[in-house]
């Protein structure tokens, strides 16, 4: 959202991607401010200013490249629009450097602890960890809150200039009542800002800050600055109480010594060499991958690949022709990418595990995420993928090969900038050859690849290139010079001028919060497969707009990217993200859809979708069945590891619940070893007379099987195995579908207040 009344410009360098930005923001606005889990064209028309038609272009273009969903008229956020956030807090390296002191921290005080960064007047949270107690106090990723109303906001404001402190000003002029700040209840009469005034000198005396129940009465919390390595601070530590525990100062004496005690470490880990956090996530990604890979290679045995398969692929840029179309930034590129195949055989080799996380980059939802045969044609759906995933056929701009596919109506211009804003995430190569990561963030698609070895030294090409970029400020936004590509990147306070520049003034450098780094243009147009000349339209936009900043030869993303969606998306929980998936599978297969967990000895449901029959199986959340008789439950006992499931068969004794029932122990062993060897389990009239059930696991981000997904009909519908050669590739391309949203949703924290994996 804006910091000012004065929405920001739509119509811009590269229009596309600003109104497409602009009805993103108005998206997560209605959802987080109104509650609304899906809106209508009308809506957006309203609260942007745009016209109809742009909206439906923006919006088709959105859900093509599965940001948001469609379900007749209606319109919603769709978890893969995390990738975008994510990318931020992957750059920022905060997740990363300081989520382990956060959990440290709260682990010893008892007390919910998170970080926040600045982010124009605002604070936004980047790192939460709470106390799940039945009176909680927390705020979801990505929430922004106005500084004078918590407990970072007065350090934060100690290091304002000026402009920063006229900008607030009149943010606070425009909006006396905030509003425009979804996570805080609304004023109920405007406030003089004195008192902020007088927090932020005790705070810079201080070194530390606290919130007496000003964002609601109850609340209690005491802030810390974390200071980079030039000493700006980056971040602030807050712990947060409530009332009942204890008042602002008790909880100040309990929390200021072990806050105290951990910052320098802390404030190390910010100042650590950027490869530690680059292996790091290339760690993490690597065991993504691995996980997701077992589950979607048998897939492709069976079945084609998941539609929308995207990854930043190790692509050569070159310098394409321009191409007409949408819009003004529609300048061509070439990428020498190669697609991402079928895996041979059923399953890739540990080389190849790397590249194939991007099987997971499957839109989480939406007509580009829906198995073969649901209407749209493969290659549209590949293509729209690939303009936001960086993956094209050799010598193609992904962005124009899904216009040329999808039609008129496909903003190249938009999937571009929003490809060009999601590898902002990527941690570039060093001159000392350091390994780089290019991470789709949420899905895990992290590729480790020798700076060196692809002779990327940045400085020599920005030298022979003249690849010096600046953001020059004071009343411009953007500065451009005529000749070529020269820029000078200055621009700290670069604002838009009066409140309009509210974000501008106060996101210039050292406003990111994090680790540094950056991706210098070459490394952003390589990783998209991007012409230099397109890349850098959608970079300058991008910057414009206060969703990213320059820095020298470098770009990198901004906390202001939080704002599409991330913080209504980051509070689904696991059955949240698995229902919309579970719909479309049923709408496919017309049988109806469950997700179940081992609990002891049983199953339990934790989601179901019916189907709409005259005769159909009826179950009901929380239902619990033995899990030797089921397939959800053999694929579950399948997904244990050796000594588990050895101890949980050892205990088992089943009983014969139909004349089908498997009830010899050594049976049921193979039968589960065989579930195991093959991904899936299909039960034929073993738990009910003429009930049959098939089913697959659902991994988590860490590659264990979490839950089954299964689909239930009558026996008297076909054969057990026509069942299974019907069945089985649309039930596994939903579960990894689901799988891909949930790598995407818990990247860089847990899962959503709502049911959890396994809970």
């Amino acid at each position: 959202m804006s910091f000012s009344p004065v929405p920001p410009p739509v119509n811009g360098p590269v229009g596309p991607l600003e109104r497409g930005l602009a009805v993103l923001r108005e998206l997560t606005r209605l959802a987080a401010q109104e509650g609304r889990a899906t809106v209508r064209p009308g809506d957006l028309v309203r609260g942007t200013g745009l016209a109809r038609s742009v909206v439906d272009r923006v919006v088709a273009t959105l859900e093509q490249l599965g940001y948001v969903t469609l379900d007749g008229r209606d319109i919603g956020l769709a978890v893969r629009l995390m990738e975008l956030g994510n990318a931020y807090l992957a750059a920022s390296g905060l997740p990363a450097a300081l989520g382990p002191f956060a959990e440290r921290l709260a682990d010893g005080l008892d007390e919910s602890v998170s970080v926040a960064v600045p982010d124009g007047g605002g604070v936004r949270f980047v790192v939460q960890v709470t106390r799940r107690r039945t009176m909680s106090l927390a705020f979801r990723i990505g929430d922004l809150l106005p500084a004078e109303r918590c407990s970072p906001g007065p350090l934060f404001a100690a290091e304002w200039s000026g402009a920063d402190w006229a900008a607030w000003r009149a943010r606070r002029a425009g909006d006396p009542l905030d509003t425009a700040f979804p996570a805080v209840p609304p004023r109920h009469r405007p406030d003089s800002g004195a008192d902020f005034e007088a927090r932020v000198k005790e705070a810079a005396h201080d070194g530390w800050a606290t919130d007496d129940q000003l964002i609601e009465p109850g609340l209690v919390a005491v802030s810390v600055p974390v200071r980079d390595a030039s000493g700006r601070i980056a971040c602030a530590v807050n712990v947060v109480s409530h009332t009942s525990r204890h008042d602002v100062d008790s909880l100040r004496a309990a929390v200021l010594g072990p806050l105290g005690a951990e910052v320098p470490a802390m404030e190390a880990a910010l100042a650590a060499p950027r490869r530690r956090h680059a292996v790091l996530a290339a760690s993490t990604a690597s065991t993504a991958s691995t996980a997701s890979t077992a589950s979607t290679a048998s897939v492709a045995s069976v079945a084609p690949v998941p539609w929308g398969v995207g990854a930043f692929g190790p692509a050569g840029s070159a310098p394409g022709a321009p191409s007409g179309g949408d819009d003004a930034g529609g300048g061509g590129g070439a990428a020498g990418t190669t697609p991402l195949g079928p895996a041979a055989g059923g399953g890739l080799s540990a080389a190849d595990e790397t590249r194939a996380e991007s099987a997971l980059g499957a839109p989480s939802s939406g007509p580009s995420a829906q198995p073969a045969g649901s209407g749209r044609t493969r290659s549209a759906a590949g293509a729209a993928s690939a303009a936001v995933g960086g993956t094209s056929a050799v010598g193609e701009d992904p962005a124009r090969m899904a216009k040329r596919e999808l039609g008129a109506g496909f903003l190249q211009s938009l999937a571009r900038g929003l490809a060009v804003l999601r590898a902002l995430g990527g941690v570039e190569a060093t001159s000392r050859g350091e390994a780089r990561v290019v991470s789709g963030a949420a899905q895990g698609e992290a590729r480790a690849v020798s700076g060196a070895g692809h002779g990327e030294a940045s400085a020599v090409e920005a030298t022979n290139q003249s690849e010096a970029r600046s953001v020059e400020g004071a009343g411009r936004s953007v500065g451009r010079a005529v000749d070529g590509e020269a820029r000078a990147a200055r621009g700290a306070s670069g604002a838009a001028g009066g409140a309009g520049g509210m974000t501008h003034g106060l996101v210039g450098a050292g406003q990111g919060g994090g680790l540094g780094g950056g991706m210098t243009l070459t490394a952003v147009a390589e990783a998209t497969g991007l012409a230099r000349a397109t890349a850098r339209r959608s970079l300058l936009t991008l910057v414009e707009l206060g969703y990213a900043e320059a820095d020298g030869r470098t770009f990198r993303p901004l906390p202001r990217v939080l704002e599409l969606g991330y913080a209504p998306l980051a509070e689904l929980g696991f059955t949240d993200i698995a229902q919309p998936h579970m719909r479309e599978l049923v709408r496919t297969v017309h049988e109806s859809a469950s997700l179940a967990v081992l609990d002891g000895g049983d199953i339990r449901y934790i989601a179901r979708v019916p189907t709409v029959r005259i005769m159909s199986v009826n179950i009901t959340i929380g239902t619990r069945f033995p899990a030797y008789a089921t397939s959800m439950g053999r694929v579950l006992l399948a997904g244990l590891d050796a000594d588990a499931r050895a101890a949980h068969l050892a205990d088992v004794r089943p009983r014969p619940l139909t004349r089908h029932t498997v009830t010899s122990v050594p049976e049921l062993a193979r039968v589960v070893e065989r579930a195991a060897a093959e991904g899936h389990a299909l039960v034929d009239q073993e738990l009910e007379e003429g009930l049959r059930s098939l089913a697959v696991p659902v991994r988590d981000a860490r590659g264990r099987v979490a839950a089954a997904l299964n689909v239930a009909t009558h026996a008297g519908r076909g054969t057990a195995e026509s069942v299974r050669g019907e069945l089985l590739p649309a039930l596994r391309a939903t579960a990894a579908r689901i799988e891909a949203d949930l790598a995407t949703a818990s990247a860089h924290h847990a899962l959503g207040a709502s049911e959890r994996v396994g809970a």
